[in-house]
């Protein structure tokens, strides 16, 4: 051949696949990350405001030791939002090209509020013992601020994907952009007060699950006593308040994306006085082996007990997305959502009593689980958020299949990105097991501060005159 030719290969049903797992395990990955970043710092704050009121010792090392803590997450978190942000335009060009307008603005806010938060989180990390004590912690609350904001943005993003709004399509084309019109769209409060929540519940029981280790081992100082009632108590005030967040965001997905709904409750036709159903799995066009309850689902959904419920048959078969696995994520996250709520009005029970943890070490067990238990509904919650929109990638306009990189070779990228975060993972771990491992951080441990200079409620016990060296 006299000239070069270029052969194009289209991408292969494999590459939609294995674009699809990369996003879906880097979004999975980073999402737990994320919420820490999201609960720890009000955490970190109040601890060391407490410190600051009472001139309780123990206070100032929990805010100290969890600061080593936010400080390495937040590093990791960087790093796997970084790869996620590339992803979206090197896995995704099909939507980054065409609603890039539409969307950008929540991501280029979440941008300043993740500079934000960097800023502050460095000068309260570090500026620690250089500050006076009321102004180093007004310096914490500016992280908690952005790193709530980062959240909302980010959510409201993935809310217009749910719910499209703030911009006209005339042939094919994108025109008449709103950014602040598909920022603020109707899916965008019950989605973001459902993250949020959920951040600081993932949080507050990780936290705990830690401490309740320690408790369990016989470690019951009061450092490890309140590293434990802090955290889980805001956990546990939350639980219910979700199941009331998570009932306002399915009546949304009743009246907004009814096929969803019909997913999550395995619903294969449409059905005046629909029932609830427990458990069950869909196979053969209908839901089977489930408890069910008459009329339930009519009744939560639409307030009547036999208002019409959408089913299925409301799509083509290719355009209903995988139901076994938005049913049975719903189920799995609700399970969870009402197990904690259990434990939390277990711990109540006790301290209203007898102002103390429950005796069993069963209460304790519960507790070490719980932290997993809360993450694992979390990503349960985005299960159903995410694959009960598919095939659509932006619902309703824009199909998943048509926005992925048409180039082959998504495969390789993958692989190359799960062994990237297989890495991460380690060294996450391995950090944050050695800073477990040196114990709280004391008063004393201020760099450069000799102890006299601290604060007499703060200072070591001197020995009596003649006390031998330990």
């Amino acid at each position: 051949m006299g000239a070069t030719e270029w052969v194009v290969v289209a991408a292969t049903p494999g590459d939609l696949v294995a674009a699809r797992t990369q996003m879906g395990f880097s979004l999975g990955w980073h999402i737990v990350i994320a919420c820490f970043g999201v609960g720890m710092p009000g955490l970190a704050v109040f601890a060391e405001w407490r410190g600051l009121r009472t001139g309780d010792p123990a206070w100032e090392g929990l805010a100290r030791t969890w600061a080593r803590s936010m400080g390495v997450l937040f590093a990791v978190g960087a790093v796997s939002g970084t790869i996620l942000s590339f992803e979206m335009g090197l896995l995704w060009p099909g939507l980054m090209g065409t609603f890039g307008d539409v969307i950008g603005l929540p991501f280029a806010l979440e941008g300043f509020a993740f500079f934000i938060e960097a800023i502050f989180l460095g000068i309260w990390l570090y500026a620690w013992d250089r500050l006076p004590p009321r102004i180093h912690v007004l310096t914490g609350v500016p992280v908690l601020v952005a790193g709530v904001a980062s959240a909302f943005f980010v959510v409201t993003a993935n809310a217009w994907m749910n719910q499209p709004r703030g911009f006209d399509l005339v042939d094919g084309r994108v025109t008449g952009v709103r950014p602040w019109g598909a920022m603020f769209n109707p899916a965008t409060p019950p989605q973001t007060v459902h993250m949020i929540v959920a951040a600081f519940m993932v949080t507050g029981f990780g936290m705990a699950s830690v401490y309740a280790v320690g408790l369990l081992r016989g470690r019951r100082d009061r450092h490890h006593r309140l590293g434990f009632l802090v955290p889980f108590t805001v956990a546990a005030v939350l639980a219910p308040v979700q199941v009331v967040v998570g009932d306002w965001a399915a009546h949304f997905i009743a009246d907004n994306q009814a096929l969803k709904l019909a997913a999550i409750e395995g619903l294969s036709e449409t059905t005046a006085g629909a029932p609830l159903s427990l458990g069950g799995i869909y196979t053969g066009g209908e839901l089977r082996y489930a408890l069910e309850i008459p009329n339930a689902l009519s009744l939560l959904a639409h307030w009547d007990p036999d208002a019409v419920v959408l089913g299925l048959d409301q799509a083509a078969p290719d355009l209903r997305p995988p139901v076994n696995v938005v049913h049975l994520s719903f189920q799995l996250m609700v399970g969870i959502g009402f197990a904690l709520v259990a434990l939390g009005a277990w711990q109540a029970g006790s301290w209203w009593r007898r102002r103390d943890l429950p005796g069993s070490p069963w209460f304790l067990r519960a507790a070490v689980l719980a932290g997993p238990a809360a993450a694992l509904a979390l990503e349960a919650g985005w299960v159903v958020t995410e694959v009960g929109r598919q095939p659509w990638v932006v619902y309703g306009v824009l199909l998943t299949r048509d926005a992925v990189n048409p180039h082959p070779g998504l495969v390789a990228g993958l692989l190359m990105v799960l062994a990237v975060y297989a890495v991460l993972t380690v060294a996450t771990v391995t950090v944050l097991r050695r800073l477990a491992r040196r114990g709280p951080v004391a008063p004393q441990e201020r760099a450069g501060e000799p102890v006299s200079q601290l604060p007499v409620s703060q200072r070591p016990a001197s020995r009596r005159p003649g006390e031998a060296e330990r």
